[in-house]
């Protein structure tokens, strides 16, 4: 099984930037995608970006140009760059691995954009 742990959410104002990290238990080589998930109060997690084991990357519509993932193999981790925050940025982030059938997810870290 595969502990996912996420750091870096907190407090910004809109405009502004946060770094995510998500650390893996164990080597991400095997991890077939890892991505980022939000969501708020009432509605459903919905998918941010996600990273395949070959670099290719995907992202929602409404953070395409200012969220950027990257995984470094080497540290087992997975970032998300996310620059010119708005309010409604505001949510839960996880972090997911998917492994064959297998979906992990972290805990969560809050990310709060201030207008």
């Amino acid at each position: 099984q595969v502990q996912l742990v996420e750091s870096g959410g907190g407090l910004v104002q809109a405009g502004g930037s946060l770094r995510l990290s998500c650390a893996a238990s164990e080597s991400i080589f095997s991890i077939d995608v890892m991505g980022w998930y939000r969501q708020t109060p009432g509605k459903q997690r919905a998918s941010v970006a996600t990273i395949t084991g070959g670099g290719s990357t995907n992202y929602a519509d409404s953070v395409k140009g200012r969220f950027t993932i990257s995984r470094d193999n080497a540290k087992n981790t997975v970032y998300l760059q996310m620059n010119s925050l708005k309010p409604e940025d505001t949510a839960v982030y996880y972090c997911a691995a998917a492994r064959g059938i297998h979906l992990y997810w972290g805990q969560g870290t809050q990310v709060t954009v201030s207008s």
